[in-house]
């Protein structure tokens, strides 16, 4: 195997150094306080396009011959990779082609096409988007920009490695989102080499994957890349189902742990960096804090956990803080059966007033096949203060009589 070297990742970084911005690291409190250490998120949701994408992609771009980005490139996204090859081909002046799933979240091929990419969807999952882009590329000439799996966009993503090291010295575990593993090989790659070539202390590696999507566990097990079958999962931009053979090497000798994640944990992390650190991030790129929530016990502190992208649409993003309240106990979805009687709704929702709930939402049907003729049901959304106010608002409302069914 031949690692990405520390070299590589300085060239790669000085052809970065108009590109792209040193993203800001903040504390977190909240997390620190859970884990009882310094927890620091690194912004990369605050990169141009978004996302950490860009590095990698204009790492790539860059090193072509003038022939062949006259020949013009080709990507496979989600979404992120998409919008850094789509910016770097514009300011390196070549023409992108860009093949992302059916359903891709429209923010994403908005912002990929107002790059100057043409945009082509072949089918819903991203593995379709790279058979199809490696056709194209084989058919046009054009060179395909692999999303993860070639050195060049790897040392590219390994610069956030440098700056990690930069912002914070002491680190001793870093923990960020991994789909096809460029991501972390490169940070792996950078803090290993680093240590390595300075005699410094060693940092953890610790990637995270989608429980639906986690091709890189599978593929350790066995000893070689192999392929798993995808899910539906809210972390669209880590959908992928098989290692890269570059990044797999890479995981092999340089990252610690490989954990998954459930989709309650991430749409919590989401929600977590919104309200707690004022941070829009999309579940894929929340995936690092997620594993923080899940794993704790797999770090050493201080930990720098990778905010790896932000480009959510904000329809999801409003079901999944939805997802994300309810997972805390703040969001209810009750059904309540009462007496079809003249004020009986006005003194469900005065019982509900008194015990400090906001009703969101209320649909109140009276006839239905399923209920007697004197009942009527109370479809309610309710907003708590948490999972002890929603058992004590659940209880009392019982002892009030109340017949419920929560959804």
């Amino acid at each position: 195997m031949t690692l990405v070297t520390v070299d590589d990742i300085r060239a790669a970084r000085e052809l970065l150094r108009d590109v792209v911005v040193p993203t800001p690291m903040i504390r977190s409190r909240v997390l620190s306080e859970a884990i009882g250490g310094p927890v620091l998120l690194k912004c990369e949701n605050l990169q141009r396009t978004g996302s950490f994408k860009i590095r990698g992609a204009y790492v790539r771009i860059a090193r072509l011959t003038d022939a062949e980005r006259a020949r013009g490139v080709v990507a496979a996204s989600a979404g992120n990779h998409a919008q850094g090859v789509a910016l770097a081909a514009s300011m390196l002046g070549c023409k992108a082609t860009v093949f992302m799933p059916a359903g891709a979240p429209l923010p994403k091929v908005a912002a990929t096409r107002g790059y100057g990419a043409e945009v082509i969807f072949p089918g819903p999952t991203v593995d379709e988007c790279l058979i199809a882009a490696e056709d194209h590329a084989r058919r046009s000439g054009a060179v395909l920009i692999h999303p993860f799996d070639h050195r060049d966009v790897i040392a590219g993503q390994a610069t956030i490695g440098l700056e990690i090291l930069e912002q914070c010295p002491d680190v001793r575990t870093v923990v960020g989102s991994v789909g096809g593993g460029g991501l972390m090989s490169g940070i792996a790659a950078a803090l290993k080499g680093v240590a390595k070539e300075t005699g410094g202390h060693d940092v953890k590696i610790v990637g995270a994957q989608a429980k639906r999507a986690a091709a890189f566990p599978a593929s350790l097990a066995a000893g070689r890349p192999t392929r798993v079958e995808i899910e539906p999962t809210m972390a669209d931009g880590i959908a992928v189902g098989r290692p890269g053979d570059l990044t797999f090497d890479v995981f092999t000798h340089l990252v610690d742990a490989v954990v998954t994640v459930t989709e309650e944990s991430i749409s919590q992390a989401l929600l977590l960096c919104l309200e707690r650190a004022k941070q829009v991030v999309e579940p894929a790129g929340a995936a690092g804090v997620a594993a923080l929530l899940e794993h704790s016990y797999a770090v050493r502190t201080p930990v720098v956990v990778l905010l790896s992208g932000g480009n959510i649409d904000p329809l999801l993003l409003s079901k999944v803080l939805r997802h994300g309240l309810a997972g805390a106990g703040r969001y209810l979805v009750v059904r309540c059966r009462l007496k079809d009687r003249p004020g009986a709704l006005v003194t469900l929702l005065g019982e509900l007033a008194e015990l400090g709930v906001n009703v969101l939402d209320v649909v109140h049907e009276r006839v239905a096949a399923r209920l007697h003729v004197e009942e009527a049901e109370v479809l309610m959304h309710l907003e708590t203060r948490g999972s002890d106010h929603s058992e004590d608002v659940i209880g009392r409302l019982r002892a009030k009589g109340y017949t419920l069914t929560l959804s």
